[in-house]
């Protein structure tokens, strides 16, 4: 007798496709960031900083320069090429109909597919709206997106329902098993007929 194989993953490709575009977009948008901060650190640099550079031969301490090119301009940004990975993760995922996970589908802006990043592409703040705050269960998680000035809120402590057809298989189920209750309820309720032995 063979060993039963476990069932095989259907659309592995197209998982492992959706993986890379967003380790891709993530390694993108962390390297912008990284450059954005060090442009910011050369343009505070103190003119005495600058002039230690001077020992350098043949002329080329402009091209050591962090956040310049060879001809001048800045170096296009990564930001763009993570926006375009996300974009194209968002139409992998629905050309195969596969759901993204809610946590990886919450570090994605859905209005301009920007890697949400806390601190450097959005800020969170968690903002009760209920009279006077008094309500804790209607606590609401703000993500606001630093590129389209879009805001997202999502409900803190409210439990996620669940997806349509597995609510629509639980109800069946509790009533197939309420009908049960109930009948057997009905037939012990009955009176049943009892054996009296005439004599």
């Amino acid at each position: 007798m063979a060993k039963k194989k476990a069932p095989a993953i259907q659309q592995r490709a197209m998982y492992s496709r959706m993986s890379f575009l967003y380790q891709a977009a993530t390694c993108m948008a962390i390297i912008d960031a990284g450059n954005s901060e060090s442009a910011k650190s050369t343009q505070t640099t103190p003119p005495a900083a600058a002039d230690s550079d001077a020992h350098m031969e043949d002329g080329h301490k402009d091209d050591y320069k962090v956040g310049i090119n060879h001809d001048g301009n800045p170096p296009p940004t990564t930001q763009a090429l993570s926006r375009k990975l996300l974009t194209d993760l968002r139409s992998v995922t629905l050309k195969t109909q596969i759901r993204m996970n809610s946590d990886i589908k919450r570090t994605i802006c859905k209005y301009c597919d920007t890697l949400l990043v806390e601190g450097q592409t959005c800020t969170s703040t968690v903002e009760n709206q209920s009279k006077g705050g008094r309500k804790p269960w209607a606590d609401l998680l703000t993500i606001k997106c630093h590129t389209c000035s879009q805001t997202r809120r999502y409900p803190v402590n409210a439990p996620r329902q669940k997806r349509r057809p597995l609510r629509i298989a639980e109800q069946q189920n509790q009533k197939a098993t309420q009908g049960a209750t109930e009948e057997a309820a009905i037939i012990n309720l009955q009176p049943q007929p009892q054996n009296q032995e005439t004599t």
